[in-house]
């Protein structure tokens, strides 16, 4: 009996022979230690690393420090935003059943509307991983836009700070520059 070849058993018989994927334009994984960027200081008081700015896909990945009582402006993203809490904890006032502790993973979908908030009696300092893709447009009561952040506004503003404060963030992965 003669064996049919299809193009999915042949697809299947390079890759066991090693032949499907190049290596010659393999490129080697980038890997940022937490001290290789500073955290620096901004004017609402909590703390700010920028690891990552891609600007060719308005992308910023970034983590905070927000002490006890911190909020920020009610905003919204164009894009979907991925949040993981490494300490402390701190919830959305628009859902405050929902409290992010260590450990916890955030979706927001794009356009979600909310106003992040650490409770005034916590014990510690939250601190959060953020990878958010678009802006990040802030409104008032009103659903008035009063600012917009996004990745390259991001970038600017993390050298600055950090030339004020006599620190380097060359190790700051930036693609599209």
């Amino acid at each position: 009996m003669s064996e049919v070849k299809t193009p999915v058993l042949e697809m299947l018989a390079a890759m066991q022979s090693g032949g499907v994927v190049s290596r010659d334009d393999a490129r080697e994984a980038i890997l940022l230690q937490e001290s290789d960027l500073p955290w620096v200081s901004l004017p609402d008081g909590s703390l700010l690393q920028v690891l990552h700015v891609d600007l060719n896909q308005n992308l910023w990945i970034i983590r905070n420090r927000f002490k006890p009582g911190f909020g920020v402006d009610t905003h919204y993203h164009t894009g979907p935003v991925f949040a993981v809490t490494t300490a402390g904890e701190w919830f959305y006032k628009e859902y405050p059943a929902k409290i992010n502790k260590a450990g916890s993973y955030l979706f927001e979908p794009a356009h979600s509307v909310h106003t992040l908030t650490v409770a005034d009696d916590t014990e510690e300092d939250a601190e959060v991983w953020f990878a958010v893709f678009g802006s990040n447009v802030n409104i008032d009561d009103d659903g008035n836009v009063t600012s917009v952040l996004d990745a390259k506004t991001v970038m600017n503003v993390y050298r600055a700070l950090c030339a004020a404060e006599g620190k380097t963030c060359e190790n700051m992965i930036v693609l599209g520059e």
